[in-house]
């Protein structure tokens, strides 16, 4: 134990290692409120678990249980999940070379990609360093955020009223702290923008689910925006 502990100290180093430590105690945190959340809204005990296991992916678990919840269908809450993980998909052909060239540890290693893994990697220019950090972050996370989960889970088994204790803000807070750092880029203004003023405005008419779904027309929008931009102007070579 102690020969790994050097060997990723000496590859990491403290500073990167302390981050990516803060990352996990506050990851911690956020999965005490998810697992309270989830029981004290009336999922089984065992549900908010199984989803960390099998999904790990805390803005779509959040999703998923808010939609549930407040009385969408599970068909919407799925679809808006997996919409919430569709930037998976980039992330592959980003840090694609740190996964290793077997499927075993490539499915691990797809199991493992979430924001903060990804962008760990990313940060590091040496190939050992992006390696090291981007599964010390991932398996860090994921053994934290299960023990929040779990605790969480217990904990709202005692909670008769999440909203007394103020975690059901937990779930809008999350979504909303993956989505400022995104609009300090103009671009990203537009479709952020109209996503919220689409959920909002439908939100009063149209069943839990839906409004979340029908803000992707910002992306849409966002898109639009984005190709005449792209484009090169006519006469310039």
């Amino acid at each position: 134990m102690r020969s790994i502990w050097r060997t990723t100290t000496r590859v990491l180093g403290r500073d990167l290692l302390r981050d990516i430590g803060l990352v996990c105690l506050a990851d911690t945190i956020v999965g005490i409120s998810y697992g309270a959340i989830a029981v004290g809204s009336g999922f089984p005990i065992w549900a908010p678990m199984l989803l960390s296991v099998l999904v790990f992916a805390g803005a779509s678990q959040f999703m998923f249980v808010g939609i549930i919840a407040a009385g969408g269908s599970p068909v919407a809450a799925v679809a808006a999940g997996l919409l919430a993980n569709a930037r998976h998909l980039p992330f592959g052909f980003a840090i694609g070379d740190v996964l290793g060239k077997r499927w075993s540890t490539r499915l691990v290693g797809s199991h493992l990609m979430i924001d903060e893994s990804v962008a760990f990697a990313l940060a590091q220019r040496d190939e050992e360093r992006r390696r090291a950090a981007y599964w010390v972050c991932g398996i860090g996370l994921f053994v934290c955020w299960n023990v929040g989960v779990l605790a969480g889970a217990y904990a709202g088994t005692a909670i008769s009223d999440t909203d007394a204790f103020g975690l059901d803000a937990a779930f809008p807070a999350v979504l909303l702290a993956l989505v400022l750092p995104s609009l300090r880029d103009r671009a990203a203004r537009l479709p952020v923008f109209l996503g919220v003023a689409v959920a909002l405005a439908t939100t009063p008419f149209l069943p839990a689910g839906l409004p979340v779904l029908l803000a992707l027309v910002g992306v849409l929008a966002g898109v639009a925006a984005k190709e005449p931009a792209d484009r090169e102007p006519e006469g310039v070579r």
